[in-house]
């Protein structure tokens, strides 16, 4: 039987240098990824790619897995801030105008790197990154259910909770899936007929 891949750094970087060191092996294999898929990446071509030496790639990343799975971490990580800016953004909005800027940015981070995103969607079981994406999706439902009870008085009589998932989940299986498989409907016209059509399902299951 094979061994599993170790997916955890070896260490973190933190003076300046290493940290550049670090980013410079993260954007290289970012860029590989998108160019060439998963199964031609190498940690020889990546070291190259960063212009770092194999030895000094080897001191922060066990393996190449390791090295998708910060990708997966930094991908992750710039989500979670641009869902914390959206939901700052629209917490003293009502309840349609808020879904619908929620669903606009939805859709314009999942619209930044959508080559990146599709290899990383793709990449998750083999990196072990699963768990930690269910834990990113729990702080997100937080976060939007606190909103909602912020709006209570907008809603009907309905489990905040269970709410949030219904919400969350829906606007990103929309925007991920249209990312994946649809990304003719992510441009022009149709992307504002999307953020419609997204507003209107959430908001009046909301109501």
């Amino acid at each position: 039987m094979a061994r599993r891949p170790l997916t955890n750094p070896r260490k973190q970087a933190s003076q300046e240098r290493s940290r550049a060191t670090v980013d410079a092996l993260i954007e290289a294999t970012a860029r590989i990824l998108v160019r060439d898929g998963f199964d031609k990446a190498s940690t020889n071509r990546i070291a190259e790619q960063a212009g770092v030496s194999i030895g000094s790639l080897y001191q922060y990343y066990p393996s190449k897995e390791a090295l998708v799975a910060a990708v997966i971490d930094r991908h992750n990580r710039g989500l979670m801030q641009v869902v914390q800016g959206a939901l700052a953004e629209v917490a003293g909005l009502p309840i349609e105008k808020a879904v619908r800027k929620m669903v606009a940015i939805a859709i314009d981070a999942h619209r930044l790197d959508p080559k990146l995103h599709r290899v990383l969607a793709e990449q998750l079981p083999r990196t072990g990154r699963l768990a930690k994406l269910e834990t990113f999706n729990r702080e997100i439902y937080a976060l939007f259910k606190a909103y909602l009870e912020s709006r209570r008085d907008e809603l009907r009589t309905v489990d905040l909770e269970l709410a949030a998932f219904v919400c969350v989940t829906s606007i990103e299986a929309l925007t991920h899936t249209a990312v994946l498989h649809r990304p003719d409907i992510l441009s022009g016209e149709t992307v504002a007929t999307l953020v419609d059509e997204a507003t209107r399902l959430v908001v009046r299951y909301l109501r």
